[in-house]
C-alpha cells in the first residue's frame, strides 16, 4: 500500500521514502539531467530523521533506553529537532547542545518542543570545554540514565542512510544515477547513501560538498587533518573542524568547497527558479552543483542526484531575509 494513502500511527511512521523531483530551470544550461532529492518531506523537515530514529531504536533494542530516561546530543539544530520529535512521541527527556550559529528559529522551536538546550560557541576548537562537542559530552557524564547520540563518531549514522536513503534513490531512479551530489558534515548521508550506491554500480561518482572554513575537503586529499584549513562561516550542518569517523571517505570521488554567500544565493535561487524552499545547506549543495559542472564533472549523459537536506522555513531569520543578508555584506 501507499503510505501517503494509509493511516499511520504516529509521526514516526512517516520517516523516509521521500520523493525525487526534477529540476527545470536552474539546471538547465548544464549537460544532463538533474534530480533533487527532498528529505524537508520527512516529518522533521530534514534527513536527520532518519539517523535520529534508526539510532534511538538501536538503542531500545540493546535495551541501553528506557522510557523516561534522557537523550543527550551535540547539533546544529536539525539533529535536535528530529531527537526532540523522537523523545515527544516516545517519552524521553530531550537535553541538545546547540552551536550559537544555529539560527534564532531553530533553537526557539527546540525549546518549545520540550527541549533543554545549552547554546555554545561556534568558533572554538573541538576540544574546547565550550564547545557543543564538549558540553553534550560533559551534560551526558552528569546526567544518570542518559545515552549520547554522538552523531559525528557513530557508525549507525552512516548505516541509517545505507539502510534507507541509497535504496530509495536507487529505486526511484530505476538505477540510472551516475551522480550523487551531497553534503559533508557528520558525513553519514553522504557515506550511507553513497556506499550502497557503489555497492549497486561502483562506476557511480560520489560528489561531496564542504564549505569553506571546514577542514573536510583538505583531509580528504592528503589523509591528514590541517587546523589551518579552519576558519569561521556561517553555513550550517555543513563541514566540521574535526574529522568525523562517521565520514567513509573511501566512498566519496571528489569534494568540492562553496561560500557562505554563494551558498545563500543558490538557496534564494531553488526558491524564485524551482519553487523550493530548502536550507542552507541545500543552497550549498545547488551551488557545488554549479561548480562542479564547471569543472566538467558532468556530461549529456549524466543522470544527477542531488540531495537537498533541509527546509527553508529554519532559515527565515537568515537566508531568507534581507536584513540578515546586508549584515553579512552579501546584499
Amino acid at each position: 500500500m501507499n503510505r501517503n494513502k494509509a493511516i499511520v500511527n504516529s509521526i514516526l511512521d512517516l520517516v523516509g521514502e521521500t520523493p525525487i523531483v526534477k529540476l527545470n530551470t536552474i539546471t538547465k544550461d548544464l549537460p544532463g539531467d538533474y534530480f533533487a532529492k527532498l528529505e524537508s518531506f520527512n516529518p522533521g523537515q530534514s534527513a536527520k530523521d532518519r539517523i535520529a530514529l534508526h539510532i534511538i531504536e538501536n538503542a531500545e533494542k540493546k535495551g541501553i533506553l528506557k522510557p523516561g530516561d534522557t537523550i543527550v546530543e551535540t547539533t546544529s539544530g536539525n539533529t535536535g529537532f528530529s531527537l526532540a520529535m523522537i523523545s515527544l512521541v516516545k517519552g524521553y527527556k530531550c537535553i541538545l547542545a546547540v552551536s550559537d550559529k544555529s539560527s534564532k528559529n531553530k533553537i526557539d522551536v527546540l525549546i518549545t518542543m520540550g527541549a533543554e538546550v545549552h547554546v555554545c560557541p561556534a568558533n572554538v576548537a573541538a576540544d574546547d570545554p565550550r564547545s557543543y562537542y564538549e558540553t553534550a559530552k560533559r551534560i551526558h557524564r552528569e546526567t544518570p540514565n542518559s545515552i549520547y547520540i554522538n552523531q559525528y563518531f557513530n557508525e549507525l549514522n552512516i548505516e541509517a542512510h545505507y539502510n534507507t536513503t541509497g535504496p530509495e534513490i536507487w529505486e526511484q531512479t530505476e538505477g540510472k544515477i551516475t551522480h550523487l551530489v551531497a553534503a559533508s558534515g557528520t558525513g553519514g548521508t553522504i557515506s550511507g547513501t553513497g556506499r550502497y550506491l557503489k555497492e549497486q554500480n561502483p562506476n557511480i561518482k560520489i560528489l561531496g560538498v564542504d564549505a569553506v572554513g571546514s577542514a573536510i575537503k583538505k583531509f580528504h586529499e592528503t589523509k591528514e587533518f590541517d587546523p589551518k584549513e579552519i576558519a569561521p562561516y556561517k553555513i550550517e550542518g555543513l563541514g566540521k573542524n574535526l574529522i568525523p569517523t562517521s565520514t567513509d571517505f573511501d566512498v566519496i570521488d571528489i569534494y568540492e568547497k562553496v561560500t557562505d554567500k554563494d551558498a545563500a544565493f543558490s538557496a534564494r535561487k531553488l526558491v524564485k527558479e524551482e519553487g523550493l524552499l530548502c536550507g542552507y545547506t541545500s543552497g550549498a549543495v545547488a551551488q557545488a552543483t554549479q561548480q562542479f559542472a564547471a569543472k566538467n564533472m558532468f556530461t549529456e549523459d549524466s543522470f544527477v542526484v542531488i540531495v537537498l537536506p533541509d527546509h527553508g522555513i529554519r532559515y527565515m531569520d537568515k537566508i531568507y531575509s534581507d536584513d540578515w543578508m546586508k549584515e553579512q555584506g552579501f546584499l
